[in-house]
């Protein structure tokens, strides 16, 4: 998944670059609402993170614009433990979770991992197609039954053929989930990571649509 961090303490924000990014993410932090606004009009997001005090602005503002201009990507709000109050209005603003400071690192990426899966309509924390598991939370990918190393990337690009199988994936869709918004994009990357995942899972799984994308073959193909 691609992760949006709104935070402006450096050193938190730091934090959890480096540590959604372990979780396989790829992850754009900025540390106020016109970043803000400037990175979600220049990139898609699976999930965003939303501290609520920002330096230029409140992150519930922030949070309603984006409600009302039916962006509805999911958002977990970071709250101070005493902010009851906030954390109500935070979720009738439309946040779908919050965690209050100091939080635990892996409870966050679990709680993002969720609010993600109820936006993608499963139930289910495995993906599975075409005789092939992906397991976000613990970064495993099993093919007939038999567990295969995956890097990151290769990981990012295989889940989102995954989560719609059958579905032409262009190269830029799949670029938005290896790149942060500021990064400098590789001209061969997708092609060099599709070419090792069909090392990996077969390379009759992952079809080649040209001048399209690719796509993960249903398993009644």
């Amino acid at each position: 998944m691609r992760i949006l961090v709104i935070e402006d303490d450096p050193i938190l924000s730091d934090g959890l670059r480096v540590g959604l990014g372990l979780a396989g993410w790829t992850v754009d932090t900025v540390a106020g609402c016109a970043d803000a606004h400037a990175a979600l009009a220049a990139a898609r997001f699976d999930a965003i993170v939303l501290d609520l005090m920002l330096p230029d602005g409140s992150g519930l503002d922030l949070l309603a614009e984006m409600r009302s201009a039916g962006d509805a990507t999911p958002v977990v709000l970071l709250t101070a433990l005493d902010e009851i109050a906030d954390r109500i209005r935070g979720l009738d603003a439309g946040a779908d979770d919050y965690l209050g400071k100091p939080f635990d690192l892996d409870e966050l990426a679990a709680r993002v991992r969720a609010v993600a899966r109820r936006k993608g309509g499963r139930a289910d924390p495995v993906l599975r197609a075409c005789g092939i598991e992906l397991d976000p939370a613990g970064l495993r990918a099993i093919v007939d039954e038999r567990e295969i190393p995956l890097s990151r990337r290769e990981f990012a690009v295989l889940s989102a053929l995954m989560e719609r199988p059958g579905v032409i994936r262009s190269r830029g869709e799949l670029e938005d989930r290896l790149y942060g918004w500021q990064e400098e994009i590789e001209s061969n990357a997708v092609e060099v990571h599709i070419h090792n995942l069909r090392a990996k899972v077969g390379r009759a799984r992952i079809e080649t649509v040209r001048g399209l994308g690719y796509r993960l073959r249903n398993s009644s193909s």
